[in-house]
């Protein structure tokens, strides 16, 4: 009894055993605070193990109401619903999950049955004999883990699975991030198309003044050439906007899953809000709620996992196997002289293998170093978008307050000159600048609130979603 309690004693204490080191978060220097968001501010550099920090909430699909704009809303949830790269990613969680019940099963006894017929004259011990042999027999195999190396397999499945959640919220926060700048680059080309549809019909008409002085003498050829040339660059335009209008319909129709269409819009351009309030939260909290670092973080799980298999398979492995069944010679009478049973253990190990297996194990721990890079790069890269989207946001701001004034500005001087034209005061080479000057400083108003509005909405994506 006693030896049967120190063998039960000994293999429970070897089953407990894993191959490898089990996962230990990555030591990673973060900033304490974002380096716009207090210009005055000395930034501090800490370190900290990535294992230890907590995910602060998850990613929350209304966060674009901030917009007040209803149709946005609409366009994102419908995205949501539909794209088919987001159903695409969530297949890829299913297969995972697929894949750890496939990777458990094989920490568990197989189970399975034969059944055969023969007939012939070499089944029995006296050849030449013709006899029949009817078998049916339950099997059971079981490859017992003492090293861990399934439970090592199926920490990466799991870690497998986890990245494949991570993916997902990846394509979803990408999705929402691009469906909304794509929105607001629609809103920047009708902005556009109406100043030039406007431009033209006030070129259009002054051209028609400057025909009738030309016809009657009073002006010369030169200033018919000019106010032709400022006509027809503003009608060049409007072609152009309606044709990029168009190709962003049809890139929204297809994020929100439709085919190709008209997109009705919202809030115009003009009436959106720019001054937003962003909670970018604590650098820290980026490690644990961006979905790209996460989504690398478990890749390193998973190779640190596959290290450890790798080393169990340098070492021997054991399985029971049983058997149990009816034979017999006539298929009415099977059983009938007991059961046929079976049972026995094995013991397979390498002995030579010329170093396959120590190359494999290097193999593993070299692309666990691999994916320590890669989650260190990674999180670099998430600090230098979320830094560069906060300085553009920043200097988009001031930009907007200089953009506005210059059209101000610019509109008021192409009133003056045109008063100042028709009065014979100044020259039509200073009417045409002013107009030139009101008509790009509108445009390039246009270009600059739309490019703030999506830096918003790329701020979002960068920061992980979650607030």
């Amino acid at each position: 009894m006693r030896k049967i309690s120190l063998l039960i004693f000994a293999i429970i204490t070897l089953y407990s055993c894993k191959s490898g080191q089990n996962y230990r978060g990555v030591e990673i220097e973060i900033p304490d605070q974002y380096r716009f968001t207090d210009s005055s501010y000395a930034q501090v550099i800490d370190t900290v193990r990535v294992d230890t920090l907590k995910v602060d909430s998850l990613v929350n699909i209304n966060w674009f109401e901030i917009f007040e704009d209803p149709v946005l809303d609409t366009l994102i949830v419908k995205a949501l619903e539909n794209n088919q790269d987001l159903m695409i990613a969530a297949e890829n969680i299913q297969q995972a999950q697929s894949a750890l019940v496939i990777q458990r099963s094989q920490m568990l006894p197989n189970i399975g049955y034969s059944a055969g017929a023969q007939r012939g004259n070499t089944l029995a011990q006296n050849f030449g004999n013709t006899t029949n042999l009817f078998t049916g027999f339950g099997s059971v195999n079981w490859e017992i883990d003492f090293w861990g190396k399934f439970r090592r397999l199926n920490e990466a499945a799991q870690a497998n699975i986890l990245a494949s959640e991570e993916g997902y919220r990846s394509t979803k926060l990408s999705l929402m991030s691009t469906v909304a700048t794509s929105y607001f680059q629609l809103l920047e080309y009708k902005l556009r198309l109406q100043i030039s549809q406007e431009t033209y019909a006030l070129r259009d008409s002054m051209e028609s003044i400057i025909q009738e002085r030309f016809d009657k003498g009073i002006i010369a050829e030169i200033d018919l050439n000019q106010a032709q040339i400022q006509t027809a660059i503003a009608q060049g335009s409007v072609p152009v906007w309606e044709r990029l209008i168009s190709q962003t319909e049809h890139l929204l129709s297809v994020l929100v899953g439709e085919l190709p269409q008209s997109i009705t819009t919202g809030t115009p351009l003009v009436e959106q809000q720019i001054d937003l309030s962003i909670p970018e939260g604590l650098p820290s909290q980026l490690l644990a709620r961006r979905p790209d670092i996460l989504f690398a973080e478990q890749d390193l799980i998973a190779s640190n996992a596959l290290v450890g298999a790798a080393k169990a398979n340098r070492l021997p492995n054991v399985s029971l196997t049983g058997l149990l069944g009816v034979a017999g010679t006539q298929f009415s009478s099977l059983g009938s002289a007991g059961a046929a049973w079976n049972l026995g253990g094995s013991l397979v190990g390498p002995l030579f293998n010329w170093g396959a297996l120590q190359r494999q194990v290097d193999i593993e721990e070299s692309r666990t170093r691999q994916a320590v890079l890669n989650y260190e790069a990674t999180v670099l890269n998430a600090f230098r978008e979320v830094e560069d989207l906060l300085v553009n946001i920043q200097s988009l701001q001031t930009e907007m307050i200089a953009r506005e004034a210059h059209v101000r500005a610019a509109v008021r001087a192409q009133f003056l000159s045109q008063e100042r034209y028709n009065q014979g005061v100044t020259s039509y080479l200073e009417y045409l600048e002013s107009q030139k000057q009101a008509f790009d400083s509108q445009l390039n108003l246009a270009g600059t609130k739309s490019e703030l509005l999506s830096s918003y909405a790329r701020l979002y994506a960068a920061l992980g979603g979650g607030w």
